[in-house]
């Protein structure tokens, strides 16, 4: 099998017959649409899907033939396609969004006419969209890919209004030129309401949650068995383990993107290629890189996960981000850190986490890093972690958080983050629990009687941790025992270690250290 590693070109892959999944039963649907919007996380498809309806668009037949929309599609009509992809280029340049926007219209000028009376960047482009549907006879088509790049690459400096309105200038082109339009598709990370670029033409159908297309990008279950079938047999016997024993390290790694309350599991496409391409389980999406407007609102945000993945809440809290108040949730879940976990149809509200382990262990490492202020030795430290856990020492589990929590900078201890102490010791032991990477890790699971602190499975031991602060290791594990956290466990085959711990607010560690 050929893997179309780092290739979005749909003629590309099909003529040169790289793995394929066929999703052109929903290209052809959303065809059928007028006005679109679409977010999706990087690296997830949004490019292919462009090229895919340039293509089909464009009337090449010929690629779709054996296809889903072969079937579908009759007339495979020539429509006049304009094509904008913003993903090249550094718009901290304050003139390379005009002059970017002055080579397209230039262009297409170039093939339909140029207007002598039309002047300024938006009339021309409106004469050009006109003019070709009186030359083809059919309306225009555009399709823009990382719509929002030229705005994200400024967020926050003098460039993001200058930016935002010459977009909100030449996007309300559509608005005048509907008639002229058959189709338009905006693709992008973040959707930028209310005061920003959408406000000068129709709002468009955004389309980012509607359960029809959760599948239009990213790889489906189904999908991942049918067309890598080949590759999970060869994967598996590379490893010498079982093809079901690769399904779950798969799902494990890349599975958990779920886009609408259908809660349809959806594989990353891009780590899905490239383990199978490299014939590893890797964490090629996370490693791809942080983007930069991620980690500006990381540095000027004081972000907590552990609030922001035990919350609910309604839709407009995470699928809106507005430009003017910079909230964290909505940019997390659009740029695919955090996916819909949970539905309530009567309250109708969501709960977000993590999609899978490659987010989880990379994403937390890089909050861990800023919250301790622990620049060197924290894979390590949690890598010992997992050993230690594995084989059942917790003498040296004790140990390891005595020490980790003493090496944390007393600057950071004491920082505006650090004020109430309780805050930050819950929030010291969700981050350090949430890196560990080999075990089922339950923080604060639910049982008829209460909540215990955290829960660690592996596959011999069973761990439940009740933490004290200024309070004692014996009254922990009494509070272990009285609300019968292990009461779930008892027929378990594993061995189950109850560990109470107290801290020190004075020492800021481990005072305090008794297994039962």
């Amino acid at each position: 099998m050929r893997y179309p590693i780092s290739i979005q070109t749909f003629k590309t892959i099909i003529e040169e017959n790289y793995v394929y999944v066929d999703k052109t039963d929903l290209v052809y649907s959303l065809a059928q649409e007028h006005v679109c919007f679409l977010s999706r996380p990087r690296r997830f498809g949004k490019s292919l899907l462009i090229s895919t309806l340039d293509s089909y668009f464009s009337g090449s037949k010929e690629l779709f033939k054996g296809l889903k929309i072969d079937s579908l599609e009759t007339k495979w009509e020539k429509y006049p396609v304009f094509r904008i992809d913003f993903a090249d280029g550094d718009y901290t340049d304050s003139d390379l969004l005009q002059k970017k926007l002055e080579e397209f219209v230039e262009s297409w000028e170039a093939e339909y006419g140029r207007s002598e009376i039309c002047t300024t960047l938006t009339g021309r482009f409106r004469y050009v969209l006109e003019s070709a549907e009186k030359q083809t006879g059919l309306r225009a088509v555009v399709l823009i890919d990382e719509y929002d790049k030229p705005l994200l690459d400024v967020m926050g400096t003098e460039l993001e209004e200058k930016n935002r309105n010459i977009l909100k200038g030449f996007y309300g082109t559509f608005k005048a030129s509907d008639e002229h339009l058959r189709f338009v598709l905006l693709t992008g990370v973040t959707k930028f309401s209310q005061i920003s670029v959408f406000s000068g033409f129709n709002q468009p159908n955004d389309i980012s949650m509607d359960s029809k297309y959760d599948a239009i990008c990213g790889i489906t279950e189904e999908e991942l068995y049918s067309y890598f079938a080949e590759s999970i047999t060869k994967m598996a016997k590379k490893k010498n383990c079982t093809e079901e024993e690769i399904k779950r390290l798969l799902k494990k790694q890349y599975d958990g993107y779920h886009f609408s309350e259908d809660m349809l599991d959806i594989y990353n496409p891009f780590s899905i290629i490239n383990a199978f391409g490299k014939m590893k389980i890797y964490n090629y999406w996370y490693s791809s890189g942080t983007p930069t407007y991620l980690v500006k609102l990381l540095e000027d945000h004081n972000i907590n996960m552990q609030k922001l993945t035990s919350g609910e809440y309604e839709r407009e809290y995470f699928s809106d981000y507005r430009a003017d108040t910079e909230e964290p949730l909505a940019m997390l879940y659009q740029s695919g850190y955090l996916t819909i976990k949970g539905y309530d149809d009567i309250d109708e509200v969501y709960k977000l986490d993590y999609p899978n382990d490659e987010v989880r262990k990379g994403f937390v490492a890089l909050i861990a890093n800023s919250y301790f202020r622990v620049k060197t030795g924290n894979e390590n430290w949690v890598l010992e972690l997992n050993r230690m856990l594995r084989k059942g020492d917790l003498e040296s589990v004790r140990d390891a958080f005595t020490a980790f929590l003493s090496s944390i900078p007393y600057e950071a201890n004491k920082d505006e983050r650090a004020k109430d102490f309780e805050t930050h010791f819950s929030y010291t032991f969700y981050l350090i629990f949430r890196l560990l990477s080999c075990y089922t890790t339950l923080i604060e699971k639910q049982n008829s009687k209460g909540r215990a602190d955290v829960i660690i499975e592996s596959d011999d031991y069973i761990y439940i941790f009740e933490f004290k602060l200024d309070g004692s290791a014996e009254e922990a594990l009494e509070q272990i025992e009285r609300q019968q956290y292990a009461l779930p466990y008892l027929n378990d085959r594993r061995l189950i270690h109850r560990v109470g711990v107290n801290i020190s607010s004075e020492s800021r560690t481990v005072s305090e250290w008794l297994v039962k």
